[in-house]
């Protein structure tokens, strides 16, 4: 019986949070939780737990990327692709961010009414959905083009809206 009270506690003191109840678990990337067996990275892959990856990512971005027809996402850079952290990148690219128009614009109206900051591996997936998308408006044309473009600027929007809270608190927090 003590163990149900405590389990009745921890149900009641999770959905009573800071957050309104519906954004407790919030999950913008659900693919990001499913194991994926062919992957070397299997659960919520993160690509930035340093600076030093961080400065990586930006080398994985400015050396050029590849995406083919299958929308396969790959660092043309061959020493760069076999690191570690490629790897990493190479599952949050293939395996975890949206690449139809449809799923990244229901991810940009989830994002859209989201209350507080988002966690920084949400952060970091919402930015490479936008850098996909800007390469998808690049490479379309008419009609297509300006739907991309759309997504694009809302997207762009979102993840200023959260620069902007992460600089309205105080000077030493940081993105947890």
């Amino acid at each position: 019986m003590h163990w149900k009270m405590l389990f009745l506690f921890l149900l009641y003191y999770n959905a009573h949070g800071t957050v309104p109840p519906r954004w407790n678990r919030a999950t913008f990337f659900p693919s990001a939780h499913r194991v994926k067996r062919s992957s070397a990275v299997l659960l919520n892959p993160v690509l930035q737990k340093s600076q030093e990856d961080v400065d990586l990512l930006f080398e994985f971005l400015l050396g050029e990327l590849k995406i083919d027809d299958d929308l396969k996402i790959t660092i043309k850079d061959e020493e760069l692709a076999s690191t570690r952290k490629a790897i990493t990148f190479d599952t949050v690219c293939n395996d975890v961010i949206p690449k139809s128009i449809t799923e990244i614009r229901r991810l940009s109206s989830r994002l859209s009414g989201f209350p507080g900051m988002l966690k920084k591996e949400d952060f970091e997936r919402t930015v490479l959905t936008m850098v996909y998308t800007a390469y998808r408006t690049a490479q379309s044309q008419g009609h297509q083009k300006d739907t991309w473009a759309e997504t694009f600027v809302n997207l762009y929007k979102l993840v200023m809206h959260d620069l902007k809270l992460l600089s309205s608190q105080a000077p030493t927090s940081q993105r947890t």
